[in-house]
């Protein structure tokens, strides 16, 4: 375990909430001088600390706690019915993975995503440099997991591989897609990636009970979510 006690964060001023409208968020990041060290970040991830772009962050609200953080035990996972069938029907796509970078090839899929499923989101509208600061950063533990089928790019998991397990990042696919289910195809991949690599989990950031876009994570079981500083299975 880190001395995680001399590490500095800071708070930010409260702000609108990106996912309960009449909510105010505080989010409580650390100390941006501080090297971005792999086992800090592990070490955080069991605290409920996710990554984007160069930071590492969590809610700090002072009277709302619903941002609670979600991790999947992967050696406990057990696929549903349509889980099984989400696995059969992508089957035959080849996945690789690469170190993070920009492409046209990926923006394009990036914005055609954001336009079509996400317009209503705080990442409207898409930008070349949005997607950079967000997803292409040179941090070695980050990884672009490439899904495709016949060579077409068809998802682009940004996921990082930490000691603990990984944490998925965020995930882009082609919307016109929808019969393939390729966000959850995409956790269900790094499930067994994780196993396949002997690592506890995959952290998928934060469920909010209330938030109809967050009721998909739920759907993997055994869940685990960390309450009071502590990682219970949800029943």
């Amino acid at each position: 375990m880190t001395e995680l006690a001399r590490l500095k964060f800071y708070a930010t001023q409260p702000h609108s909430c990106s996912y309960l409208p009449d909510e105010q968020a505080t989010t409580l990041f650390l100390d941006p001088s501080q090297p971005m060290d792999v086992h800090v970040y592990a070490d955080l991830s069991e605290m409920g600390f996710r990554r984007s772009g160069d930071h590492l962050y969590r809610p700090h609200c002072q009277n709302c706690n619903a941002c609670v953080p979600a991790r999947i035990p992967v050696a406990q996972f057990l696929p549903n019915r349509q889980q099984k069938r989400i696995l059969k029907r992508n089957s035959e796509l080849s996945v690789k993975a690469v170190k993070p970078a920009f492409s046209e090839e990926y923006f394009e899929l990036y914005r055609r995503y954001i336009e079509q499923r996400h317009a209503d989101g705080d990442m409207f509208p898409p930008s070349r440099d949005q997607f950079s600061t967000f997803l292409v950063r040179d941090l070695p533990f980050s990884r672009f997991y490439e899904f495709r089928l016949e060579g077409r790019l068809l998802a682009v998991a940004v996921t990082d591989l930490l000691p603990n397990g990984l944490s998925a990042v965020y995930t882009f696919y082609e919307p016109d897609e929808e019969r393939r289910s390729l966000g959850r195809y995409a956790i269900l991949w790094q499930i067994g990636e994780a196993l396949r690599l002997g690592l506890e989990a995959v952290y998928l950031g934060y469920w909010i009970k209330n938030c109809k876009k967050m009721n998909y994570k739920t759907q993997y079981r055994p869940i685990e979510l960390l309450i009071n500083q502590r990682w219970a299975t949800l029943s």
